[in-house]
């Protein structure tokens, strides 16, 4: 092999190491380098609007420039335009608005995550709130106490002022069940807060836990201590939550949050805004009971824990959950109910809410730190028994003993 051949064979050698060189920069510079944002598309209707508040409340305009609506071009009047007539119609800058879009103007271009989002249990939470034993701050305080406090996760009825302003009392509100003017229930902004609205916020567990927190509904505290909730804390830059579809074990296995399985897709179920869809049992009562179609709602479940478990272990950790369950229902929960239904019907209690010690009591076994085993075991034998026996004495020796 003479020199020439030789300097040629380095030379192409050489060439298809830079080539490598170069395409390997390529498409680390294309993951590490932050994506290119599509430019805002400001139509003619939402121009006015724009201009005006970049300069008044210029947050939201940024917002909005960020999120995926403004890039297809979906304004603030496509989402705010009113019609003469509607119950929350108000006449800002010679045009009619509503200040409070609602679920039912998601649903012109949103229509299956309305639909779904209405029939879940998040679209009833105002609902809920307004049965006394969940509701004791109204009923011992009033309601300026529950409308900075409980409603603003569950919602309130938002109420109209003349002129389409909204009344100080009930609004501003964005709780999950609010009732709207419009008569529709909910505010899809609870999840995914305007004016970005980025699937990325609602994916994360800090969005719910925004209101599934604290002693009466600990949910945020027990998922940060869980090992889900270390391992996402530790890898959370890998969970790649701007991913268009978002599949736990495809487009990420670093670990779950509240979406992955109550809402997200998985390999075998789309995504859904009914967040009871994979809910077997409800923890709300005092007693834990199977709610309908169960048994598909726990099949739906199992099949997200299924990305990362197998079977045997899915399986077992459900059979230990309705261990726990169960005999809470026994030892706790159905001896109290009873109890506190014959000293009603015993003529031992008012009919009015919270106007005697014992139920508070019975309230607390299932709220506040009544959460707790340790704290439900001491509540129901040093406080709720003692009480009930004053009150009608051997009822509580009675129900405990099942009779």
């Amino acid at each position: 092999m003479n020199l020439r051949v030789k300097q040629q064979i380095v030379i192409l050698i050489s060439l298809f190491f830079l080539g490598s060189l170069i395409t390997v920069g390529y498409i680390e510079s294309e993951r590490l380098l932050p994506k290119k944002k599509a430019k805002a598309v400001v139509t003619n209707k939402n121009l006015g609007c724009v201009k005006c508040h970049s300069e008044k409340s210029p947050g939201i305009v940024v917002q909005w420039k960020e999120s995926r609506h403004a890039a297809l071009g979906v304004g603030c009047m496509d989402c705010h335009q009113a019609k003469e007539g509607e119950p929350d119609t108000w006449d800002h800058e010679e045009s009619l608005v509503a200040i409070v879009p609602t679920p039912k103007d998601c649903a012109r271009c949103h229509e299956q995550q309305a639909k779904e989002f209405t029939a879940g249990a998040h679209a009833d939470a105002a609902k809920n709130i307004g049965r006394l034993d969940h509701f004791r701050g109204a009923a011992a305080e009033g309601s300026a106490p529950a409308a900075g406090g409980c409603q603003k996760c569950h919602g309130s009825a938002i109420k109209v002022l003349k002129g389409g302003q909204l009344d100080p009392a009930t609004w501003p509100n964005t709780g999950s069940g609010a009732i709207n003017p419009d008569g529709s229930k909910g505010s899809c902004s609870v999840c995914h807060s305007r004016h970005q609205f980025a699937p990325a916020q609602a994916r994360q567990s800090d969005t719910c836990g925004k209101c599934h927190l604290g002693a009466e509904h600990p949910q945020i505290e027990a998922y940060g201590e869980s090992k889900h909730g270390i391992l996402f804390r530790s890898r959370a830059a890998e969970m790649n939550l701007d991913s268009a579809e978002w599949i736990a074990g495809k487009d990420y296995t670093a670990a779950p949050t509240c979406a992955t399985c109550h809402m997200s897709q998985t390999k075998g179920q789309p995504v859904t805004h009914d967040v009871g869809q994979r809910i077997g049992r409800a923890l709300g009562p005092i007693t834990s009971i199977k709610r309908e179609g169960w048994e598909k709602k726990r099949k739906n479940m199992q099949s997200v824990c299924g990305a990362c478990h197998g079977p045997e272990f899915v399986k077992a950790a459900f059979v230990q959950y309705d261990a726990i369950l169960d005999r809470y229902n026994e030892k706790f929960a159905a001896p109290a109910e009873k109890i506190m239904a014959a000293l009603g019907k015993g003529g031992k209690l008012t009919k009015a809410p919270f106007d005697e010690k014992i139920e508070w009591t019975f309230f607390e076994l299932w709220h506040g730190n009544g959460r707790r085993p340790e704290e439900l075991a001491r509540r129901f034998v040093s406080n709720f028994i003692p009480e009930a026996e004053a009150l009608s004495p051997g009822i509580a020796a009675r129900f405990l003993k099942g009779k």
